[in-house]
């Protein structure tokens, strides 16, 4: 059984570690929100993802669209070396983006470039939300939108992941 994580109750050190990771590779949304305060309302998932959540919604658009660019491709080149994000790599192997055809890793590849190239910043979906086919339906829906569009819509996906991120995790005091 996963230990039980209480914020409130963890020093900064301790916090970052546990959920640093909880938007990729943008633990100083987990620094920031722990310096904001942490009480018992951030004891629960839903109190800790909205703390979590403000910090990246009250960011610059500069620091979001760092926090985008740090996602990985869909099934990219990260994904084939193996150097995804532990969260990463159950993610995408939750959708079968681990186990493609040849054929689709060069849809996936092709529509990956076309994307970064038109928005500045790679395709983010929340893939346990999808199989393959509703993700490759999804990239052909969302690759000619505008990019402020696909910006604030990547955001709500990034927050997405989060979420599923964050349930899988036991935030709380054990349960007596």
């Amino acid at each position: 059984m996963a230990a039980e994580h209480v914020p409130s109750t963890m020093n900064r050190a301790a916090f970052v570690a546990a959920f640093g990771g909880i938007f990729e590779k943008s633990p100083w949304i987990a620094e920031v929100a722990f310096d904001r305060g942490l009480g018992s309302a951030q004891d629960t998932t839903p109190g800790l993802l909205a703390a979590m959540v403000a910090v990246f919604r009250e960011a610059s658009q500069v620091e979001r669209h760092r926090v985008l660019l740090a996602h990985p491709d869909l099934a990219g080149k990260l994904a084939s070396a193996r150097r995804l994000t532990e969260h990463s790599t159950k993610e995408q192997a939750s959708a079968g983006l681990d186990a493609l055809s040849e054929q689709e890793l060069a849809t996936f590849s092709y529509l990956n470039a076309k994307y970064t190239e038109r928005h500045g910043f790679p395709f983010i979906i929340a893939v346990r939300d999808y199989d393959k086919s509703g993700i490759l339906r999804a990239f052909e829906r969302r690759i000619d939108n505008p990019t402020n569009v696909e910006f604030e819509e990547a955001c709500l996906q990034v927050e997405r992941i989060a979420a599923l991120r964050l349930a899988e995790m036991r935030v709380g005091a054990p349960q007596k």
